[in-house]
């Protein structure tokens, strides 16, 4: 489990949250674990980064979901074993919302904004550089969910652990979710899909 106080949960969510800057004298999380935050669902981690606080940057703290970075070393101050200096080691944990895990009960899920569509809109397309497929791939797990990976790559007429592969891409961006046997798209993926189709439309 990783804790976050309630004021992220929205931003963890819908995106704009996906950094976290801990104060482990060791990881407590490892890359590509999925880990539960109650009570919006789990975050899959991407990179786990033992740093400094003087390489946390105004842009981090952002992402981090503050309006500074001073505010957020104000924020860290407090848990801390001695004062922060420039040379505190801390750990920078990137992340992504990994849906509901097994439950989440929260109209959190669908918002996405602006700013997030347009950096996912961005990382899509660093995807689909030799080739438009992530909407084809989303719309057939959603057409079906929790079908093995076997039956739907068969159903694109591709490999299937090349369409696993780029399945997980999906997983890291959060617009998917993996489960024992197969895959569903995200609440976070669902609206995705909406805006861009909407965008693309207009």
């Amino acid at each position: 489990m990783l804790l976050f106080q309630k004021r992220f949960q929205a931003g963890i969510v819908d995106g704009a949250v996906r950094l976290t800057f801990r104060l482990w004298e060791k990881p407590h999380v490892k890359v590509g674990g999925r880990y539960r935050v109650h009570p919006i669902g789990v975050v899959e981690v991407n990179s786990v980064d033992r740093v400094t606080v003087a390489d946390i940057s105004e842009r981090d703290a952002r992402a981090g979901g503050f309006a500074s970075r001073a505010e957020l070393l104000a924020y860290m101050a407090p848990v801390a074993k001695a004062p922060l200096t420039d040379a505190t080691p801390v750990f920078r944990v990137a992340f992504v919302h990994g849906g509901d895990g097994d439950r989440v009960a929260s109209a959190l899920e669908t918002r996405l904004t602006a700013e997030a569509l347009a950096d996912l809109v961005k990382r899509v397309g660093r995807l689909e550089r030799d080739g438009t497929w992530v909407r084809k791939v989303m719309e057939l797990i959603g057409k079906h969910p929790r079908v093995a990976a076997s039956q739907l790559a068969l159903k694109l007429e591709r490999e299937k652990e090349e369409f696993k592969i780029d399945v997980r891409k999906l997983k890291k961006l959060g617009l998917t979710q993996s489960f024992e046997v197969g895959y569903e798209v995200t609440p976070r993926g669902k609206k995705y899909l909406a805006l861009t189709a909407k965008k693309k439309g207009s």
